[in-house]
């Protein structure tokens, strides 16, 4: 009996020698986060729009070449336009990112935690995001005249709506076993928001602080042409009188980088505040 199963065995052996001891796993994921990636694409085409301009396929006059624009961006700088502009721009979309970030979250809260307060609040903010809010720029200047409050209040608006639908859609979105669960546990009110809500509702507030910081350089663009003395929209809407290409190209580029690193700026604090999950980007 031993002779045989030694004799089968032995047989047995060579197979499953032949065959792999582990089975590799097949990576599902995009791989590991390499740095500075994001910048990848805006400097393709940085490095497009260079070439076609030194090998003369664009029009000078529509599109000047880079170094052209950047020449003219150290001009500006030098002669203190630029800096003044930019400064007068920052703090208009300062004033109304605070607000609309403000009144998104505090309403996402009182619409999301209450019954109440989603029938009041819900169906009003849903019927303003369904109104152009440039439309609303003659009826604001009716009411609040055409100095800065007009164009800080319509940028809060254009920040406001998405913080408070992303905000609002992840607090609905809570599982209700967390609220039973914290019923059962004898949570008090404010130690369920802090330990269920918040935590529940942080991943739908940043993709909404993402849509609403872009939404505030987007809607700046367009009021700082509107009876404005300074900041980069007024910049550009005199370079456009004067067809000067360049000067419009180099507000484009600052609104561009000012996007850029505000984005990322989003991006970095959401990371750190939500080191705590495993998701495919991370």
């Amino acid at each position: 009996m031993s002779a045989v199963t030694t004799t089968t065995t032995a047989v047995a052996a060579p197979e499953a020698a032949e065959l792999p001891q582990v089975r590799r796993r097949r990576r599902l994921s995009p791989g590991r986060r390499l740095p500075a990636t994001r910048l990848s694409g805006p400097l393709l085409l940085f490095a497009l729009w260079a070439a076609a301009s030194a090998a003369g396929t664009l029009d000078t006059g529509a599109i000047p070449a880079p170094w052209t624009v950047l020449r003219t961006a150290g001009h500006l700088w030098t002669d203190g336009t630029l800096p003044t502009d930019v400064l007068t721009s920052l703090e208009r979309a300062a004033y109304g990112f605070a607000i609309g970030l403000t009144a998104g979250v505090l309403l996402a809260l009182a619409s999301g935690l209450s019954r109440t307060g989603e029938a009041l609040i819900d169906g009003t903010v849903q019927l303003n995001r369904a109104i152009p809010t440039l439309g609303l720029i003659p009826l604001f200047i009716l009411w609040l005249g055409i100095g800065e409050t007009f164009k800080i209040a319509i940028i809060a608006i254009v920040v406001y709506i998405p913080i408070y639908l992303n905000t609002h859609a992840a607090l609905s979105g809570i599982d209700s076993r967390f609220v039973e669960l914290a019923e059962v546990q004898g949570l008090s009110r404010l130690a369920f928001v802090r330990q269920v809500v918040i935590p529940g509702a942080l991943p739908g507030f940043f993709v909404g602080l993402r849509l609403g910081v872009t939404g505030s350089w987007l809607g700046l663009v367009v009021l700082e042409q509107i009876n404005a003395t300074s900041g980069l929209g007024y910049l550009m809407f005199q370079a456009q009188n004067y067809g000067q290409s360049d000067v419009i190209l180099v507000g484009l580029l600052i609104y561009g980088v000012f996007g850029l690193i505000s984005d990322s700026a989003v991006r970095l604090v959401e990371r750190r505040v939500l080191s705590w999950r495993r998701t495919l980007s991370s």
